[in-house]
């Protein structure tokens, strides 16, 4: 028999008073993102395919600032979701506040790369084909005669 899970409370179900990490699950604690300059050319487009040709990195688009994303869980992270160094945490966590996390799990944002096929088609949609390229993809290598 399976026990089933507590359903986390939505943001606005939790009191103001509450503190919102007792019922998250530390997202913010799993990955980290860097800002990226916006890429204005095929070469820095180039450089943006080679981050997502990466294990767990992706890039995202919010509110117009481009951010490398790096999916990587905190070593400090405790199985229970909360800091294993809590009162010695870098400056960074002791800035962050739940007013704008992620704590709900709809978040979305404008544009969103996983794979350096997407940053590729992205890419050649902005600025067309390459010279010497059509619009069409490259004919596919047969197989093997057995």
């Amino acid at each position: 028999m399976t026990t089933a899970l507590p359903i986390k409370p939505r943001r606005s179900q939790v009191a103001d008073v509450a503190n919102l990490c007792e019922y998250c699950t530390a997202k913010c604690c799993r990955y980290f993102a860097l800002p990226i300059d916006e890429p204005d050319c095929r070469k820095d487009f180039d450089y943006i395919r080679w981050y997502l040709l990466h294990d767990r990195a992706s890039v995202f688009v919010d509110e117009g600032d481009w951010y490398l994303l790096v999916h990587t869980t905190c070593k400090h992270l405790q199985d229970d979701h909360r800091c294993g160094i809590y009162e010695t945490r870098p400056q960074i966590c002791r800035d962050y506040t739940t007013d704008g996390c992620e704590y709900e799990d709809d978040w979305v944002y404008e544009k969103y790369f996983e794979t350096p096929e997407q940053i590729a088609e992205y890419c050649d949609a902005r600025f067309g084909p390459e010279p010497g390229q059509g619009v069409r993809s490259r004919k596919p290598t047969g197989l093997p005669m057995v």
